[in-house]
């Protein structure tokens, strides 16, 4: 029984075109969640993937979502002992909308095709091909050993993209069905696509509408421009009191009293690049004395995601009636979300602002912080089994500066978390053009397999609840 063995088979996967026969075939299974036309393909999807996890010994339960809108989930388990621990991989299977007609060279988002060291498609780089990844490396470690060593669980839903409607509540449910030591997924990107990256968790979102309605309609700025209030002034002049024109949040209540030392030491260790496909930084913007990885991973944004006043594409002689902004916040483990609204809303009454309504909405991607402490035993197992893997140490990330739905794993299940993304900030996921990179395939193949031929071997991470488990997660 030989790790190299094994890891030869998932590399071969990446160059004799089993893995783009995989993809191709996923691919083409157009499995978009904001469209409700498409729940039949997403039930299809779920019923091919298990047919294929069925083949390496695999049960499955194709599960309707009690929540309305919401797509079916997979449930596929390999038990090989009860008394062995167990692993629970995620997975989505949905995607955005493919957008036909609007990639470049006339490409088909349902149809893979290779160009140079990119693989096209919607749902190459999120989802479906890191899930395929994460397939194809089980099917490698069972080719050479004949067993995992441990249960594996396999979840896969089908509405992560309209906020993973219905997934709490069905990991409450089925927790039993779902009842792991460990999770190790792969979602999202690299933070510096050619050095590996593990995260231990993600920051949440609170989104809230600050809203100056001051009048049922508009007025003359020649008759009454100085004599009636503009509510877009007011709005704009709110916005600026909660943060300043260099990005500082000013709103105390809604940041981190401190942060985590050892949290602080990972991400004092990460250099934030730019690259040819993102913006320029701007090094000024933001809270002053952290380092961009610590704004970004380590503590609390505060954006407009959209503001309007009046009517902007065809403006008009009139004072507006009404300002409207769409706010949103992200926010890790330290902070409590539940108290954002009396925060903000106190800031802005001292401030004078009394005729700004704030209105804090439960939208669909709020999914909760997680967190897990860089020296939790599972984060450092994993660094030593990539290590051995490439060579290369991996970029430590404690949380991730977007947002999954972690906390149904990490807070409702219990579980300690490892996310191992296999694509990058170029991918344009959620756009046309959508692609993953072939050297990311290859080395990610070789990654989880390393990953899941270790968790079977005699010195594996510990077992949740165990007492060597010294560290749990935070959040």
């Amino acid at each position: 029984m030989s790790r190299d063995a094994a890891l030869e088979i998932a590399r071969a996967y990446g160059s004799d075109g089993r893995f783009l026969h995989d993809l191709a075939k996923r691919v083409a299974i157009p499995t978009e969640s904001q469209n409700a036309a498409r729940i039949a393909d997403c039930n299809r999807y779920l019923l091919h993937f298990a047919d294929d996890l069925e083949r390496l010994g695999f049960d499955r339960q194709i599960i309707s979502n009690e929540m309305p809108g919401g797509g079916p989930f997979l449930i596929a388990r390999r038990i090989e002992d009860p008394a062995l621990p167990t692993l629970l991989v995620y997975g989505h299977a949905d995607v955005v909308l493919g957008m036909e007609g609007e990639w470049s060279a006339n490409r088909d988002p349902w149809t893979i095709s290779v160009e140079g060291d990119r693989i096209f498609g919607r749902g190459t780089a999120d989802n479906k091909g890191q899930h395929t990844i994460a397939a194809l490396a089980i099917e490698a470690v069972l080719a050479v050993r004949q067993r995992l060593g441990y249960n594996l669980v396999f979840l896969l839903e089908t509405s992560e993209e309209t906020g993973s409607a219905g997934l709490y509540e069905f990991c409450e449910k089925y927790q039993d069905e779902l009842k792991a030591d460990w999770l190790i997924a792969s979602d999202g990107p690299r933070l510096i696509a050619d050095r590996p990256t593990l995260v231990g968790g993600t920051r949440g979102t609170y989104d809230f509408d600050l809203i100056c309605d001051l009048r049922a309609g508009g007025h003359h700025s020649g008759n009454w421009g100085g004599l009636i209030a503009n509510p877009a002034t007011i709005l704009s002049n709110a916005i600026a009191s909660l943060i300043s024109e260099q990005g500082h949040i000013r709103v105390r209540g809604i940041v981190p009293d401190s942060m985590p030392p050892a949290v602080s030491q990972a991400l004092r260790a990460i250099e934030i690049r730019e690259n040819p496909e993102g913006p320029k930084l701007d090094p000024w913007w933001g809270e002053p004395d952290l380092t961009p990885a610590e704004r970004v991973f380590g503590w609390t944004s505060l954006e407009v995601l959209a503001m309007t006043a009046g009517t902007p594409d065809h403006p008009v002689n009139a004072i507006p009636p009404k300002a409207w902004a769409r706010m949103q916040i992200r926010y890790t483990v330290d902070v409590d979300p539940t108290r954002f609204h009396e925060a903000i809303r106190e800031f802005l009454d001292r401030k004078g602002f009394h005729r700004i309504q704030m209105v804090s909405s439960t939208f669909e991607y709020d999914w909760g912080a997680t967190r897990l402490d860089p020296e939790h035993p599972l984060m450092k197992w994993a660094v030593a089994s990539i290590h051995r893997t490439t060579g290369q140490v991996a970029t430590v990330l404690p949380n991730a500066g977007g947002s999954l739905p972690n906390n149904c794993f990490a807070d409702l299940l219990g579980i300690p978390t490892v996310w191992v993304p296999h694509s990058y900030s170029g991918c344009s996921q959620h756009a046309p053009d959508e692609h993953l990179l072939i050297p990311l395939v290859a080395e990610g193949l070789a990654i989880m397999t390393g990953l899941f031929w270790d968790l079977g071997t005699d010195d594996p991470p510990p077992r949740r609840g165990s007492q060597n488990a010294n560290r749990e997660q935070e959040g």
